[in-house]
């Protein structure tokens, strides 16, 4: 069965080609490269802008025009005249921001090792692959659905299969539009965001998880079920239990809780509050006076709340290891630094290029999205 039009490769050999911090940028304080960065943010003016994920450290976000969630920053810069974005993210996000800004725009990924684990758990090669396996079980039409945290040529390969993208906002329109489209959906990568949708929208009896690389779990069984979720997760929301949530409120039996929906089952059931992270920005602005809030999702944003909102006391769920994104921690100040006065210098340093076939297709599957 043909699947995948386009040619593509695993990320580690498609970006291959970003380069490492030179050695003249590893050892600069906060307080110089804070000097260096806003001189070389004064000269550029109105040809950069800075996006800043929610999970970013506070030494990029105070830099960002753009504070947010990942798809929310993608539209920002592709909403601005600047001909350079810089991405405080991880590589995927740079990957959106590509396939929505226009063509004169180049998006630069300070740090080369900012790469998404979740993402990497799901590579078009490898559904590909899978896909096949999984479509020989049934003769049932399934619709594919990947997250937003997935890598463009597997947005492109959904689109090529009849299927879109999703954010965690909007996961439960999107397994809805499939089902009036199709007889079944798999959804990847992020399993414990599609267990948590299904929930939502009723079906939690007819879900099977998924692992094309287990002799144990193997695609007839799967391809039984209605809705079949790719073995996959984010490792900072994995760490989340439900004991975490039992244990803090033995001890503060006022605090409100709020957690990402990639959380597992047990911890969203557990939550008082469980949403995107703009849902969680939110519901801490909202909150009032002496409320307190703990956080369950990347420690960055759990300290960017507590920082905005004095008025409401905010709390990690589990502590700085458990809720650090190794991977969002690769966006480095230094990194920022040099990718700046590079500019200057008229060298674009670390961009990020969807290939054309993969941004044409990956486009449709946003654009399905749009219509949701």
């Amino acid at each position: 069965m043909e699947t995948a039009t386009f040619e593509t490769d695993l990320s580690l050999f498609k970006y291959d080609n970003l380069e490492q911090l030179p050695p003249a940028y590893r050892d600069l304080d906060e307080e110089e490269r804070t000097v260096r960065i806003e001189a070389a943010l004064e000269e550029l003016g109105d040809d950069v802008v800075i996006l800043g994920h929610n999970y970013q450290r506070r030494e990029i976000v105070k830099h960002a025009d753009f504070v947010g969630d990942s798809y929310q920053l993608s539209k920002e810069a592709a909403s601005a005249d600047a001909p350079y974005v810089i991405f405080g993210g991880v590589t995927f996000m740079a990957e959106s921001a590509d396939i929505i800004t226009d063509e004169s725009q180049s998006v630069i990924l300070p740090s080369m090792e900012a790469s998404c684990p979740m993402a990497g758990m799901a590579e078009a090669l490898q559904v590909d692959a899978a896909w096949a396996e999984l479509t020989a079980e049934t003769d049932a039409n399934i619709i594919p659905i990947t997250y937003m945290n997935s890598y463009a040529d597997l947005k492109a390969f959904c689109a090529e299969q009849g299927g879109l993208v999703c954010t965690s906002s909007n996961a439960h329109k999107a397994f809805e539009w499939a089902f009036e489209r199709g007889d079944k959906v798999l959804f990847l990568p992020d399993k414990h965001l599609g267990e948590n949708t299904a929930h939502r929208i009723g079906m939690e009896d007819t879900v099977a998880e998924w692992d094309p690389w287990d002799p144990e779990s193997d695609a007839a069984t799967a391809a039984q079920e209605d809705i079949i979720l790719w073995e996959g997760y984010c490792q900072v929301h994995e760490r989340f239990r439900a004991g975490h949530i039992e244990e803090l409120r033995a001890e503060r039996p006022d605090v409100n809780v709020v957690v990402h929906p990639e959380c597992r089952r047990e911890v969203v059931e557990a939550a008082d509050v469980v949403g995107s992270t703009s849902t969680i920005c939110q519901t801490v602005e909202e909150a009032d006076p002496g409320d307190a809030w703990a956080i369950g999702t990347e420690i960055h944003l759990a300290n960017h709340l507590d920082r905005w909102h004095p008025e409401v006391e905010v709390l990690p769920l589990c502590g700085d290891a458990c809720m650090d994104c190794n991977a969002m921690r690769q966006i480095d100040p230094n990194y920022l630094t040099w990718v700046l006065e590079e500019l200057i210098a008229g060298n674009e340093r670390n961009v990020i290029e969807v290939a054309p076939g993969e941004k044409e297709f990956a486009q449709v599957a946003l654009d399905r999205m749009l219509e949701i």
